[in-house]
């Protein structure tokens, strides 16, 4: 009861001096300390709070003729961890490479390994020379292959031709 006096005590000095804006912010200062106040979480912190087991993934795997990017993923699709050629150190023309596409597949399946990971299934998508690479990638560092899948893209009758020219 004496909090609800002095809440009313308060608005009503508030009303006698409208020209002091202190009295106001006075009232809200008042009513924060009763909250909690939210802390800032680290990104460490972070991390632990939404780390979850994940035995089993997808490994997804596009092999452009540019960059090799690995993306690991939960079973319903969520991203769990990505590494590319180019993000791990490559550039220009090596990242094409077979090389550039193993470190970039261990890379991912390294940031992967926090949450559990430990068995994935592989789809392979593109041209480029750093997708078998990678495969090997994953393997050496203790990941079980279930199955690979290809999923390039494959034209059912290609772009239409040009027109035939009259003469």
């Amino acid at each position: 009861m004496a909090d609800d006096k002095d809440k009313v005590d308060v608005k009503a000095k508030a009303e006698e001096a409208p020209e002091k804006a202190d009295v106001k912010a006075d009232t809200k200062a008042e009513a924060a300390p009763a909250e909690k106040p939210k802390l800032k979480l680290t990104a460490e912190q972070k991390k632990r709070s939404k780390r979850r087991s994940i035995v089993e993934g997808n490994l997804h795997v596009h092999a452009s003729y540019n960059n090799t990017i690995i993306t690991i993923t939960e079973p319903n699709g969520d991203v769990i961890a990505w590494a590319s050629a180019g993000g791990s150190g490559f550039k220009g023309a090596r990242k094409a490479t077979p090389y550039a596409a193993q470190i970039a597949a261990e890379n991912a399946v390294q940031k992967a390994k926090i949450y559990g990971l430990e068995r994935v299934h592989a789809y392979v998508k593109g041209v480029g020379s750093g997708r078998d690479q990678a495969m090997r990638g994953v393997t050496a560092n203790d990941i079980e292959l279930l199955s690979i899948t290809d999923i390039t893209g494959m034209p059912h009758n290609g772009c239409r031709k040009k027109k035939r020219r009259r003469v």
